[in-house]
């Protein structure tokens, strides 16, 4: 039950959910207590909860705010020259869809570059084995496991079986931490890990395997916020003005981004991190 609700509640709290919340709150006024409109305190009133959602959608979706936040998160664990070597490279789920029909064969999302970077660390011999880790929800997609999707891929990229560790039970960052950890003490393994995930994911993720007593390094992928991104919101008066108007992508990362704060908050009220 905590899972599902850890899925469903925060939406209300994101650009899209608050302002779908603020408008099916001002269209029930209208229509429970279309007298009470009449006032001028309950115009106000009305006025203040549209005024919530609008802004809510017109900040979430603005370039500045959706860089800005992402930014903040991303930027934190760029490693600093060339990654050292370790005991195992983990790779945390969350990029890839199973191969269900219509799909010829597993899908790889944008958060999949986190399967692509922990093969290519492991190819450039940076440590013996790869734990790919994560479950996968029943009433989300369904399917094999994703560590066994992101291990069918790591086969593809040139890993071999006997190099990768299948981690199949995580449903969230704490378990994915938890569950490696185990894996860890119980193949002997000692030593600082690569710890691979998307770059806004990084700073829950670190806090996490802190937790559980794992030595963990930095290895972030799937970075959306480059330098160039940054320098194209005001590189014109074009660029300035649609960065101004909203975006439903702009809006999908901020909405990361909370996503990311949000999950700080309720892991420390835990005690997961």
């Amino acid at each position: 039950m905590f899972l599902f609700l850890s899925k469903l509640l925060p939406i209300f709290f994101y650009p899209l959910g608050l302002a779908c919340v603020a408008m099916a709150l001002g269209l029930l006024w209208l229509w429970k207590r279309p007298r009470w409109v009449s006032g001028a305190i309950a115009k106000r009133i009305l006025g203040a909860i549209l005024t919530v959602g609008l802004v809510g959608l017109l900040l979430g979706s603005n370039g500045w705010v959706s860089n800005g936040l992402l930014r903040s998160l991303e930027w934190q664990n760029i490693p600093d020259g060339e990654l050292p070597n370790a005991s195992a490279i983990v790779v945390l789920g969350g990029g890839i869809k199973a191969a269900n029909y219509p799909r010829p064969w597993v899908d790889v999302s944008e958060a999949g570059d986190r399967v692509l970077h922990g093969a290519r660390l492991y190819l450039a011999g940076k440590a013996p084995i790869v734990i790919p880790s994560g479950g996968r929800i029943d009433w989300r997609g369904g399917g094999a496991p994703e560590s066994e999707a992101m291990a069918e891929i790591l086969r593809a990229m040139g890993v071999p079986q006997g190099a990768i560790v299948e981690e199949p039970n995580s449903l969230n960052t704490y378990e994915n931490a938890a569950n490696v950890a185990e894996i860890l003490r119980r193949e002997g393994i000692d030593g600082p890990v690569l710890l691979v995930t998307s770059a806004s994911h990084m700073p829950r993720s670190l806090l996490c395997f802190a937790k559980q007593g794992v030595e963990a390094i930095a290895a972030p992928t799937d970075f959306i916020v480059s330098e160039q991104e940054l320098a194209e919101l005001s590189h014109s008066w074009q660029s300035v003005l649609l960065n101004l108007l909203p975006d439903s992508g702009r809006l999908e990362n901020t909405t990361k981004a909370l996503k990311e704060y949000l999950g700080l908050a309720i892991y420390r009220l835990r005690g997961w991190i």
